[in-house]
């Protein structure tokens, strides 16, 4: 047996001392967060999703101090490092792909448990990686790449139930993001925009598993929306469900953006809006009934999901303040709209090489669409890999911008008819991607106003940017690049203030807390997804980038 020395054995008791005595994480402490700026509670840092923190020791004048605390490498490099981590009375819990789960000493970074969930025979098309957990009721949940939701012990890290949301090799699809706790159930969506799958959202009660309600995304006959689907096309319709959502306890609402209709470019055979696909969705918390949606793209035909995060805000609207809700989508546009009944406010652009519509009229609608033609290639702007990926943007209550990544790539579409193969991948076309032809290739990551979208700045980058944004009360805007910088920038002006190369790309969600009065600033370093291919073919130095799944944890030198 291995000998572990004196030191460690009372790092190792001291970790598990903090663990003992960390409070339960209820719905009330989730509720109020915003509340525990020390902690980083959910996916989104609260409810609304800002990914904002208002520490602010570290901050613009001494930012470039900081210096790595510890390091946390994962164990495999497969498929990246992709989460966000949550961290709750001084215990950091992260995931890696392959479905890992660690425990881990935010102070120190020594491992309290792990838990590594069996990997399947077989790994649907969606992939391996993962995008965090969530915490409540003194359980982590976690969604896995064969479709199970498991809820373990938060101080052990012992397996406490385990459910099948559904068969992942009759469906094709997976959970990749993280749940969402709300009172005594826990919310999760799956993937299935890209395969013949019906999409659906689905709350279980939280300390049992038991399902207490499911939203079809895709209505069913006699349903509401039934009629904006041809045939028996609803049946395969995709309508995933697979980036983790938002919640206003005020007036009860479960808000979550649907992705695409399959086929993903071949609309001939499910003629119509095909709703639920690429809308924003109010459910009743308690029940799952549909309370409002808003349709941003009617019948997709070029892979352009709405399934993004969902920003809460509450911001002064021709005088008069609004409770809102801005959704990124990958046609490269962000939508706004009242939270209380979805009434559209306006569509701003993330990227300037959109070329498949005119315009977005006032109230919402499309106009001077581009359409694919069957068998002919066009080209398409953004390409199918979005005007931004699903890495989230960040809301800063205290410059009033909204920071995000936009992507300038285009692809040269040709659809094709296809038969529908349950649980199998369903696209209906080929695509090459391709540079704008008006526009540099790239990324940027820019300070918009958050209803207008007028920018404030912007900050340019070779290659498209794949990681979340962090916004902080130091005037500071965190994020990471896919050639391993991690970088700081000054949230009033873009200015690039600090920087530290992890190793390998950015691809997940940096967050910021502190214990004890310390602040510290984590970030996921490993490169790695189905996105890297698409990378490659327009800039092919970046397939050799170096993999990688370490977390570092940066902060300012004692004394400081």
């Amino acid at each position: 047996m291995r000998s572990v020395s004196s030191l460690a054995k009372i790092t190792t008791l001291v970790s598990f001392a903090a663990l003992a005595f960390a409070a339960e994480i209820t719905s009330e402490r989730l509720e109020q967060a915003e509340r525990e700026p020390q902690n980083w509670l959910t996916y989104g840092g609260t409810y609304k999703a800002w990914r904002y923190s208002p520490l602010d020791q570290v901050n613009r004048t001494n930012v470039k101090q900081l210096v790595p605390a510890w390091a946390f490498q994962t164990g495999v490099i497969d498929g990246g490092l992709h989460c966000t981590p949550l961290v709750a009375d001084g215990i950091m819990y992260i995931t890696s792909a392959w479905n890992r789960v660690f425990a881990i000493d935010a102070v120190t970074g020594d491992e309290i448990w792990h838990y590594y969930y069996p990997a399947p025979k077989k790994v649907t098309f969606y992939g391996p990686w993962n995008r965090g957990v969530a915490l409540g009721h003194g359980l982590v949940f976690m969604g896995t790449m064969d479709n199970h939701l498991v809820a373990l012990d938060a101080k052990t890290g012992r397996e406490v139930w385990k459910v099948e949301i559904e068969d992942a090799d009759q469906c094709g699809c997976n959970i990749t993001s993280a749940p969402l706790v709300v009172k005594d159930m826990v919310i999760t969506g799956v993937t299935g925009g890209d395969s013949a799958h019906r999409g659906y959202l689905d709350a279980y009660d939280a300390k049992t598993g038991r399902q207490v309600w499911r939203f079809w995304t895709i209505p069913a006959p006699g349903e509401p929306g039934h009629e904006t689907w041809k045939g028996d096309s609803w049946k395969y319709g995709g309508a995933p469900t697979w980036i983790t959502g938002s919640y206003d306890p005020e007036l009860n609402l479960i808000y979550w953006a649907v992705g695409n209709p399959a086929a993903d470019f071949y609309g001939e055979d499910r003629k119509g809006d095909n709703l639920y696909t690429n809308s924003l969705i109010a459910l009743d918390a308690d029940t799952g009934k549909l309370k409002w949606y808003n349709q941003e793209i009617p019948y997709d035909v070029w892979d352009y999901d709405a399934a993004f995060e969902c920003v809460l805000v509450d911001l002064e609207h021709k005088g008069k303040t609004r409770k809102l809700l801005l959704n990124p989508n990958k046609g490269g546009y962000t939508w706004v709209v009242d939270r209380t009944n979805g009434e559209f406010i306006n569509a701003w652009p993330l990227a300037e090489s959109n070329n498949w519509v005119e315009r977005i009229d006032e109230k919402g609608n499309l106009i001077g669409r581009k359409e694919p033609k069957v068998g002919v290639p066009g080209l398409f702007c953004p390409s199918a890999g979005g005007g931004r990926q699903w890495n989230q943007g960040a809301y800063s209550p205290k410059t009033g911008w909204f920071y995000s990544t936009g992507i300038e790539w285009c692809m040269m579409l040709t659809t094709r008819p296809e038969e529908p193969r349950p649980g199998q991948p369903y696209f209906g076309g080929d695509l090459v991607m391709v540079k704008p032809p008006n526009v540099e290739a790239g990324g940027h990551l820019s300070a918009y106003d958050p209803i207008s979208g007028e920018i404030r700045w912007r900050h340019k980058t070779k290659y498209p940017m794949f990681a979340s944004q962090l916004a902080t009360a130091g005037d500071l805007v965190f994020t990471g690049d896919i050639e391993g910088r991690f970088i700081a920038l000054d949230a009033d002006t873009g200015e690039t203030l600090w920087s530290f190369r992890t190793g390998s790309g950015h691809r997940g969600s940096s967050i910021t807390y502190s214990v004890n009065g310390k602040q510290f600033v984590a970030t996921p370093s490993g490169w790695g997804s189905a996105v890297v291919g698409a990378v490659g073919e327009l800039w092919p130095e970046a397939k050799d980038f170096p993999r990688g799944s370490t977390l570092f944890v940066f902060a300012l030198p004692d004394g400081e």
